[in-house]
């Protein structure tokens, strides 16, 4: 038999890193993706020295043709997508009033675009074998627009509204689709330069620890189809509806 592959698709130095390692740990053949591939090698590294395997490409998820050649490449020469996370986020907060036309695609781009394009590509093969998970990381824009959040808000929305269309068509044929909502604080060095009051309130366990989130997009994974869940809202206790 193929090796199972999870593709993680924005495996960053937090969530979609500790997804990629939590899935290696269950046996998967870890595919991780960043614009950047020098930047996957200590991911890759940790899985490895765990005794996990890993593979590193880069890849524009923006870019149909990356996408359609990224996926072939594993298909044929790793084993099958058994998962997908597709976990690029894009949150840039900028005024209306400010934004330009540029950005504001590239962040739909980035947040959405991308997100169809994998998992087009690697639903196409999922169906043919009448299996496979789909999972979508969002956000609290994914529900709501926030002030200077107009392009992000827009880019997730439209990201929610195609995991809703996905799991519609493709549940009936195998395919498990479900999106994540991420509202709150991740353990990342990003909040603990730039939000130190927020970072603080780690020890009353006031931010997602990112192993913990990990273990939720495995959790979707196993679920048996008589009980799929297509959305999860993963919060701190503390954190406000």
């Amino acid at each position: 038999m193929a090796d199972k592959v999870a593709l993680v698709v924005g495996a960053g130095d937090a969530t979609g890193g500790a997804i990629a390692r939590r899935f290696a740990r269950e046996g998967y053949v870890a595919c991780v993706t960043r614009r950047n591939a020098d930047k996957l090698q200590p991911l890759i590294e940790t899985i490895q020295a765990a005794g996990g395997r890993a593979h590193g490409f880069a890849s524009d998820a923006r870019k149909e043709e990356e996408v359609v050649a990224l996926v072939e490449q594993i298909e044929a020469t790793i084993g099958p997508i058994e998962v997908l996370v597709f976990n690029i986020g894009a949150n840039v907060r900028t005024s209306v009033l400010e934004e330009t036309a540029r950005k504001y695609f590239k962040i739909w781009e980035m947040a959405c675009f991308g997100g169809f394009l994998n998992a087009r590509e690697v639903a196409a093969r999922m169906v043919t074998r009448g299996r496979g998970t789909i999972l979508f990381t969002g956000a609290t824009a994914s529900l709501r627009g926030g002030n200077g959040f107009a392009a992000f808000a827009g880019a997730k929305h439209a990201l929610r509204a195609l995991a809703q269309s996905m799991a519609r068509e493709l549940g009936p044929r195998g395919v498990h689709v479900a999106h994540v909502v991420i509202d709150g604080a991740i353990d990342t060095a990003f909040i603990r330069d730039n939000f130190p009051e927020r970072y603080a309130l780690k020890d009353k366990d006031g931010i997602l620890q990112p192993e913990h989130v990990a273990d939720q997009y495995l959790m979707l994974h196993r679920q048996p189809r008589d009980a799929w869940t297509h959305e999860l809202d993963l919060r701190p206790w503390m954190e406000p509806f």
